[in-house]
């Protein structure tokens, strides 16, 4: 029998183990994250389940079922330094619940083969670089860019993984754990505040927006703070400053769109010196890939015009980009349903930050998530929190679904 309360519980218990007075510590790759996982080991050999960790550190545990193809129920353990209570643990801690309830439903032989993953990494805190465990599954894993990847310390990823018995060079043999993976379900925090403006416990998700991030660097000249005109001046800064509002303005024409200049960084960065180079992040997502080039095309010829207007030269690096995930129709469907059968009302949005759920969906697995409402629309943060009666609601409607999924997996 589903038992919501257990699940909130356990969240509780994992938070007492692997918090402090900051948050969250689960940190991937660390003494903490594994203490955790060894804590949620034992709870998955009560059920009991199949468990094996893969070659990229992703923990799968399995009721085999009359046939092999598999419903999957992931999520992630791992957290940000100081992260909040239930940013990824809640999708995996309400799995193992709904694995629970569909072994002891079926006396341990379901219909179908159901599958929990703690996917190894989602954060990226560490290394900074998210999706780890995920991306290798699906095989779009940039094998070159993560053996250099170094964290605050000097310690390069892959040496960090051979402390934890993982072997870098092999990690995506892992993807032929998707062999026989039917569709893939992911419960999950908002941890933004549309479900909680509209005051709704539950919403489904669309997809998860595509992400253009690029450095934009405007170079103009270095010359005395005191003997310099202001008419005289090529000073990047100013130039670069007249991105902020700019791109504000692109988002709100694009529809839906979101834009952010994260950092700042000017050179030499002295008092006394009109700003000679002037760098910027800049990070842009959306739904819509069409909207998303609309959007990157916008914020490139504003850098120029405002390049040229200040006399000085501007130039672009892309850091990262990827495609918009649309989520499958059926189970967007479904999981709306198993949100109005649990509380009366369903909301559809899209997602803005990434999560696993996308690179499953990108390696060809039917896939969709479910959002429950954050408190604050706060998240990465020891404040962040939801109602118990919403995270109890959360785990009834992913049973639910999971229900729905495997007759539609059956069909």
């Amino acid at each position: 029998m589903l038992n919501p309360r257990r699940t909130i519980d356990e969240l509780k218990e994992l938070r007492e183990l692997t918090g402090d007075e900051n948050g969250a510590q689960r940190v991937a790759f660390t003494p903490t994250w594994a203490k955790a996982r060894e804590w949620m080991r034992k709870k998955l050999e009560a059920i009991p389940a199949e468990i094996e960790r893969d070659e990229a550190g992703n923990v799968w545990a399995t009721v085999h079922g009359e046939s092999k193809r598999a419903l999957l129920i992931g999520g992630h353990i791992d957290s940000v330094p100081n992260g909040g209570w239930l940013d990824g643990c809640l999708n995996v801690l309400a799995g193992v619940e709904v694995l629970r309830r569909i072994s002891a439903q079926y006396n341990g032989k379901p219909p179908i083969t159901v599958r929990v993953i703690d996917w190894a990494d989602e954060e990226g805190a560490r290394f900074g670089k998210s999706l780890f465990g995920s991306s290798a599954c699906s095989g779009n894993l940039d094998m070159d860019e993560a053996r250099g990847l170094v964290d605050k310390q000097g310690v390069k990823l892959p040496d960090a993984l051979r402390e934890h018995g993982i072997d870098f060079e092999n990690v995506k043999a892992c993807g032929k754990q998707l062999a026989n993976a039917a569709a893939y379900l992911e419960l999950h925090i908002e941890q933004g505040p549309v479900l909680l403006d509209l005051d709704l416990p539950l919403g489904a998700v669309l997809g998860t927006f595509g992400l253009e991030r690029h450095a934009i660097t405007f170079r103009g000249q270095a010359a005395h703070s005191g003997s310099t005109p202001m008419n005289r001046r090529r000073d990047a800064f100013l130039a670069a400053a007249k991105m902020s509002p700019e791109i504000y303005k692109i988002a709100e024409r694009s529809n839906g769109g979101v834009c952010t200049i994260g950092s700042c960084i000017t050179k030499p960065g002295i008092v006394t010196s009109v700003v000679e180079e002037c760098t910027i992040t800049l990070d842009q997502r959306h739904l819509d890939a069409a909207a998303l080039a609309q959007m990157l095309g916008e914020a490139q010829s504003a850098s120029e015009r405002f390049a040229r207007e200040g006399d000085v030269e501007v130039s672009w690096e892309r850091l990262w980009n990827i495609a918009p995930v649309l989520f499958n129709p059926d189970l967007i469907e479904m999981c709306d349903a198993a949100i109005k059968e649990t509380c009366g009302v369903s909301h559809r949005l899209p997602s803005g930050p990434l999560h696993d759920a996308a690179e499953v969906a990108r390696a060809g697995v039917p896939t969709v998530m479910m959002f429950t409402q954050s408190l604050h629309g706060i998240s990465h943060n020891k404040i962040e929190d939801t109602k118990e009666e919403h995270l109890a609601m959360a785990v009834i409607a992913l049973d639910k679904l999971a229900d729905q999924t495997i007759r539609w997996i059956m069909r």
